[in-house]
Formats: structure tokens, sequence, C-alpha cells
């Protein structure tokens, strides 16, 4: 008898979950398509390819020349250093304002500036980074921008942004937060609203201040959170940010601005070198798999956090 309920409740259950998994078959066949598929042509990282003999033609079987090779290129160390570096301080500062701005946020009263100014910072990051690319060229312009104007007017020279290796990747990060730190700034709201407030409540009887509370309550209710963003953010650490890059950056700039992706688009697609190409793709994808394992590890151990 309890068996037979038992199994009756399963059934309902798989009744009742079904349109949501029919929901996740057209992301499923995306992802097959667009991301399990391709990755057959990792063989070329292994092969002298001539692309008229095909993807699955008498190809050159070469092993790790690709990679020695490669690793040999110049410039190819430096957009790895580059691309560490940039990736590295997104991801730091990706955490640390939007948490900042999230935790400020919530202590304003007004529900109406509340929303005006979450709006604000959210509107940045449905726009692509070939429209705001323009923009930014604009605002940073080191003779008609907005920017340097201002810093003329208090006596200061003119900066060429996105064309100085001093300048380039400072602006690379600022630009790339103020872009996506209203999402964040959202996802961390969410999260503090779902705190109890009889935890604030506790905390004032016991004669915490704003900030205490802030400290000592906010902030612990939001860690699982931050863990989740962390562990996911880890995965991008060597995605320096294609899109933004390729609109910003010049030849003048490659020694500090140069990045994986940009370096492999160059000696792919415009120097048809695909196994190199394919050969550093390999690459990052195995380093970014490696922080993603890493970092999952690290957040069920001292944080007894799983995503599944």
């Amino acid at each position: 008898m309890a068996a037979g309920r038992q199994k009756q409740k399963k059934k309902n259950a798989i009744r009742r979950e079904l349109p949501l998994h029919l929901m996740l078959v057209p992301g499923i066949i995306f992802t097959v398509i667009f991301c399990y598929i391709p990755m057959a042509g990792m063989v070329i990282a292994f092969q002298k390819f001539i692309p008229a003999k095909g993807l699955f033609g008498d190809q050159k079987w070469i092993g790790f020349d690709n990679f020695t090779y490669l690793f040999n290129m110049p410039g190819a160390m430096s957009a790895l250093r580059n691309t560490v570096v940039i990736a590295f301080f997104k991801i730091v500062l990706g955490l640390i304002v939007p948490i900042t701005v999230a935790i400020l946020l919530n202590e304003v009263r007004s529900n109406k500036f509340r929303k005006t100014v979450q709006t604000a910072i959210y509107l940045p990051y449905f726009l692509s980074w070939v429209v705001l690319g323009g923009v930014m060229i604009d605002i940073l312009s080191p003779s008609q921008g907005i920017l340097n104007q201002v810093l003329n007017f208090f006596g200061i020279d003119s900066i060429f942004f996105l064309g100085s290796n001093k300048w380039f990747q400072p602006t690379i990060i600022m630009t790339d937060v103020w872009k996506g730190f209203g999402f964040g700034t959202v996802v961390y709201l969410a999260a503090i609203t779902g705190i109890d407030l009889s935890l604030y409540e506790a905390a004032t009887m016991d004669g915490a201040n704003r900030f205490k509370k802030m400290w000592h309550v906010t902030l612990p209710g939001i860690r699982m959170i931050v863990v989740l963003m962390c562990v996911l953010s880890l995965g991008n650490v060597l995605n320096a940010g294609f899109d933004q890059v390729l609109n910003l950056y010049s030849p003048q700039v490659y020694e500090t601005g140069d990045i994986i992706d940009t370096f492999i688009y160059r000696i792919g697609l415009i120097d048809a070198q695909f196994g190199p190409a394919t050969a550093m793709g390999v690459f990052k994808s195995a380093v970014s798999c490696l922080f993603i394992s890493v970092s999952y590890y690290v957040a069920y151990k001292f944080f007894d956090y799983r995503i599944f």
C-alpha cells in the first residue's frame, strides 16, 4: 500500500514538473548545437590543418607542435598576462562594488529614490559594447572628450585613456565594472530582502548601530549568494571581455590591452593560423575548467555550499 502511494506521488510530481522540464528543451538543444558539437573542432589543435581538406579530411597530425609554436609566438605570453590581470581585477571589483552599492541602497529609506537609482545603474547592462564602445571613445577622447575637458578645466593635461599603455587596462576594468555592477546590485538586493527581519530587531535590541547591523547581519545573510557569484566568476578568469577590448583597443596598446580572445581572433581569422588559434582556445578552456572545479571544491569544503 505504501509502495503504491509512493509510486503515485512520483507520477504526480513528474506530471506537475513536466512543463518545467519541457521549457529546458530549447536551451538544451541550443547548448548541444553551439557548445558540444563544435568541440569536435578541438582536433585542429593537434593537426597541421588545411581548410581545403575539411575538418574530417586526411590532415597531418603533429601532436603538441601547435602549442609549442603558440607559446613561442611574440605577444602570446603578454596576451596571457594581460588576460589574467584584467580578468582578476574585473572579478574582484565586480564583487566588491555591487555588494557595497546593494548594502548602501538597502539602507536608503526612500523607496522612490532607491528604485530610481537601481534602474539607472542597471540600464548600461543591457547595452552592447558595440554601442558603449562608441560612447566611450567619444567620452574619453583626448581632444573632444568630456572627461578630458573636465580635467583641462582643473589644469590637468589631457590623458589618452584608450591609446596609452599606462591607462588602457584601468580604463577597460573600470568601464566594465561600471557597465555590469547594476546587475550584481539587483542580485544582492534580492538576497538582502530574504534576510529574516527579526535578526535586525535582535541586533537593535543588543545596541547595534546601522554599521554593525550591516557587518554582522546583512553581510552574513548574503554570504551564500556572494560565494555563488564568486564561484561562477572564477570560471571567467581567462575571459577578459572580448567584445569590449575588440571595440576599444588599437595596435598601439597591444602591449597591455591584447588578451587571449583578441589574440586568437587575429591569428585565427585574420592570419588564418587555425592550428595555433585552436591550441590557444583549448588551453584557455582547460584552465577555465580547472578554475571552475577548484572553486566548486573550495565552496563546498569551506562554505558547505553546493550548486547541485
